[in-house]
């Protein structure tokens, strides 16, 4: 298996039983190591684990043999274990004998395909995988063997995790022109000349980077601001009417979202960047998916957020999910915990499960949660994010009332109110305009 487009069709490959070989290196695997060791432990079930048929979806009729999958599925759990890059794993198999003895192949004859391969055989196989219907399959019958054999019980720990992503934060300004780039490259031919031709700035929007501008002259940075929205919305209005491929339809709702989160129109009809900061803001267009999390108040980080509940008495990690950075711990929770509950278990009697967790996971949402599923809580209750203030009790003299109110700073709201902000979201209406030169 290759990852090339032209070497992409293989057929499913089979371990072949070769009992002329010698079984030197399998019978001193059988001698050496301990009766709970992991290589012992999938040399055994390797077979009831991860069959051919398991895989079958993944490959085509005919072609080119691949790499028996459960040899890969084998390696793949022992990299994990041991927290090897697909070279190192890779090599590992080709080397170690333990590798081999866990996979059935301990004594392979040097050459064969089930004695070394491509580390590129992996990063297919997992492509594979990620395009299936089951994309988790080999994490699932794991788990599920677990269970059989009394490895997990009913307790449950959940935690979180930041995945740190290596795209680097954009500001708004790249942002906005760097939607717009995706916008014109998403485009076929006649729809890119079209949306090109409503655009007035005096950009190509060829090269990647920031545009031209003096950054040390507040004017200049305000107009290049309200010309680049500008741009953007009559990209926009160039799209009414079309009938949009996928592509096309993200990168338009891409540019909306940048559009809309960080821009505000005055009231004079300028667009500028307001103060603050939008919820969930996308931080770059080259993953428009990642996201600025907070992991404690002093913890920022920019990328995703990794979700697990584990058995504390044998480890296992029962659940995995992976999140945006924004999200809340016990936002996900339910689905770390959704094979406890009698729904999941056919409706019949369950032993009542126990959940550990922090404050993050104590909110009243959740444990409302975990009382109608009959869930035991060990979570401290999460404070108020925001507490509200204190009402004062008596009037300030040196400030007039205020106009909702009589006492000081009650609803006082002197300014005017500010013109609605276009929100990050989906393609909205406000963006079909063109507004006034």
């Amino acid at each position: 298996m290759s990852p090339d487009s032209e070497d992409r069709v293989v057929t499913l490959g089979r371990q072949l039983r070769r009992p002329e070989l010698p079984t030197v290196g399998a019978r001193w695997c059988e001698a050496a190591l301990p009766a709970g060791s992991v290589y012992r432990f999938l040399a055994r079930e390797r077979t009831r684990l991860f069959p051919p048929e398991l895989f079958a979806d993944l490959f085509q009729t005919t072609g080119r043999r691949s790499v028996p999958p459960s040899i890969l599925a084998v390696v793949m759990v022992l990299q994990r274990l041991e927290g090897l890059s697909d070279r190192e794993a890779v090599d590992r198999f080709a080397f170690d004998v333990r590798w081999r003895y866990a996979a059935g192949v301990a004594d392979a004859v040097a050459g064969e395909e089930t004695a070394s391969f491509a580390h590129t055989v992996l990063v297919d196989f997992r492509a594979r995988l990620r395009a299936s219907a089951d994309p988790d399959r080999i994490f699932r019958v794991t788990c599920a063997l677990a269970r059989q054999v009394g490895l997990v019980g009913v307790k449950r720990v959940l935690d979180s995790a930041p995945l740190e992503d290596a795209v680097t934060t954009q500001d708004t300004v790249t942002m906005l022109r760097g939607a717009i780039r995706g916008l014109l490259r998403a485009c076929p031919p006649a729809l890119k000349t079209k949306v090109r031709a409503g655009l007035q700035r005096e950009d190509d929007y060829a090269a990647p980077g920031k545009p031209a501008c003096d950054w040390q002259d507040p004017a200049a940075r305000e107009a290049l601001v309200d010309a680049l929205v500008r741009d953007a919305y009559r990209a926009h209005y160039a799209l009414r009417g079309e009938r949009l491929n996928p592509r096309v339809a993200e990168a338009a709702e891409l540019l909306a979202t940048v559009t809309g989160q960080d821009i505000e129109e005055t009231s004079d009809g300028r667009f500028r960047i307001f103060e603050g900061t939008a919820p969930d803001r996308v931080i770059s267009t080259v993953d428009p998916q990642a996201r600025h999390g907070h992991k404690t108040a002093a913890h920022g980080f920019d990328g995703y957020k990794a979700h697990i509940a584990a058995d504390p008495d044998s480890e296992v990690i029962c659940a995995a999910e992976v999140s945006s950075a924004t999200t809340g711990d016990a936002v996900v929770a339910p689905t770390l915990l959704g094979h406890l509950t009698a729904d999941s278990q056919g409706g019949g009697p369950v032993a009542r499960a126990v959940v550990y967790g922090d404050s993050a996971y104590g909110t009243g949402a959740h444990l409302a949660w975990l009382d109608h599923h009959g869930l035991t809580p060990m979570v401290k209750t999460a404070l108020p994010t925001a507490p509200q203030r204190p009402v004062r009790q008596r009037p300030v003299p040196d400030r007039p009332p205020g106009r909702n109110g009589d006492l000081p700073g009650a609803g006082d709201r002197g300014d005017p109110p500010s013109p609605p902000r276009w929100g990050p979201g989906p393609v909205r209406s406000s963006v079909q305009r063109l507004p006034a030169a």
